[in-house]
């Protein structure tokens, strides 16, 4: 068998960067790209204190991460497949970073995260994927770090909120 590159998207620039930067690798290696979208249910789902619906309720989120792993592989890569890359998307339920350390399991795999600028306050509410697969996978991980083009678009976001002018020398109309 082929080996399997796996990577965790998202939609967010950044696991964009890293699902590109993941199918060059399953090309350069001849091995099969695996593009996981992690969800979970509202509320814990069933099982859990706060409830979450039941069956149909985790029906409709798992055909909703179905549909956004599609609109994210047609973002990406448009209406074909990447050219010279057998590509497999799968979703599953549950935290990012346990699902990616799940869905690898052969020391063979490369397991591919997106890494990005993280403020004090989203480190205490989200833990960073990228570390806990570090941590976690029994395979080689690759780090990709955003563009570059990341931290202007943060900045143009920032003015935006702000209502700044693009050139702060020069006055708002």
């Amino acid at each position: 068998m082929r080996g399997r590159v796996v990577v965790g998207t998202g939609g967010s620039l950044g696991s964009m960067t890293a699902l590109h930067r993941a199918a060059a690798e399953a090309r350069a290696r001849d091995a099969e790209l695996w593009v996981v979208l992690a969800w979970q249910a509202p509320l814990g789902g069933p099982g859990t204190r706060g409830g979450g619906g039941g069956t149909p309720l985790l029906t409709g989120c798992r055909e909703g991460a179905v549909a956004r792993l599609r609109e994210i592989l047609h973002t990406a890569f448009g209406a074909g497949l990447p050219p010279g890359v057998t590509l497999a998307g799968l979703t599953v339920r549950g935290t990012p970073g346990a699902a990616l350390v799940d869905t690898v399991r052969d020391p063979g795999d490369l397991l591919v995260v997106g890494t990005g600028s993280r403020g004090p306050l989203l480190r205490v509410l989200r833990p960073s994927v990228a570390r806990y697969c570090l941590a976690h996978a029994p395979c080689p991980v690759l780090a990709v770090p955003p563009s570059p083009l990341q931290a202007d678009l943060d900045a143009v976001r920032r003015r935006n909120a702000w209502r700044r002018p693009l050139n702060a020398a020069e006055p708002a109309r």
